[in-house]
């Protein structure tokens, strides 16, 4: 039990020294607004397996809530978007070396990736729960305990999972959210740690057996930049007051949520908005 409980404490804590070591090793030169245009695209990290946030059509488009947000702000930049598809633990590495010129690939604003990353303000809401099957008592922690439960490895999923279920749980952690999925369906997995948008895509795979349980955080997505890279920052964060006041914003949820804009926090404790 307790070399459990120490396996599962030291995955932790090396993921969250992993995020902390990206923001001094390996890190790109800055770039503006100005070199953006220069160039006339931005290049974009962006989830390609992962609706409504971001997936790839059968027709080859990139498309989703992101993909909408990145082509309005590379309009506002008046450049070309040009898409790079992601998997989860392969999102900051993309940004830190200069591979892609920005992230909005449903970044969870998390304190341990402040540290790697630059966050914009928050432009989307979402919350991390726990899917399984609707016959099964699922309604506290405890009730985790001897399942099998699988997540997408370094998600804040992965992270609220860890951290709430029983020592007694197994955890099987998978390269992107795809496959996490396919696991809970297939019966690889009783449950599925996820997002409240992930429930859609588990019903279309699987009608009327699954169900949201457990709400574990709630949580905000913002755009990420390198840091210390405060021009393209600051035009981020113009841009996302910009959409929320003209209705652009609202359009965009129209879409793909189907829900009001909600409320965003003016700060998160941890997590700044503007580069310094």
């Amino acid at each position: 039990m307790f070399e459990m409980k120490l396996k599962r404490r030291s995955a932790l804590l090396g993921a969250a020294g992993l995020l902390a070591a990206m923001s001094f090793a390996g890190t790109a030169a800055a770039i503006t607004p100005e070199e953006i245009k220069a160039k006339g695209k931005l290049v974009v990290g962006i989830q390609g397996d992962n609706p409504p946030w971001g997936f790839v059509t059968s027709g080859g488009k990139q498309d989703g809530f992101d993909a909408d947000m990145a082509t309005l702000f590379a309009k506002e930049l008046g450049v070309q978007v040009e898409f790079v598809p992601l998997e989860v633990n392969n999102r900051i590495p993309a940004l830190t070396s200069g591979r892609v010129d920005v992230l909005f690939a449903t970044m969870a604003m998390l304190p341990d990736r402040a540290k790697a990353v630059q966050f914009s303000k928050p432009y989307n809401a979402n919350a991390i729960v726990l899917i399984g099957p609707k016959d099964k008592s699922i309604k506290t922690n405890e009730d985790m305990a001897n399942m099998t439960i699988s997540v997408a490895k370094g998600a804040a999923q992965d992270t609220q999972v860890t951290k709430n279920a029983p020592a007694s749980a197994t955890i099987r952690r998978y390269d992107g959210d795809a496959a996490s999925i396919q696991a809970l369906v297939s019966g690889q997995a009783e449950a599925l740690g996820g997002n409240i948008f992930y429930l859609d895509r588990v019903e279309k795979a699987a009608p009327g057996k699954f169900e949201n349980k457990l709400e574990f955080q709630k949580l905000y997505n913002g755009a990420c930049t390198r840091l210390g890279e405060k021009e393209l920052n600051a035009a981020l964060n113009t841009f996302i007051d910009k959409i929320k006041a003209n209705g652009e914003l609202q359009k965009i949820y129209d879409k793909w949520m189907k829900v009001p804009v909600p409320q965003f926090p003016e700060s998160i404790e941890g997590i700044p908005f503007t580069a310094k």
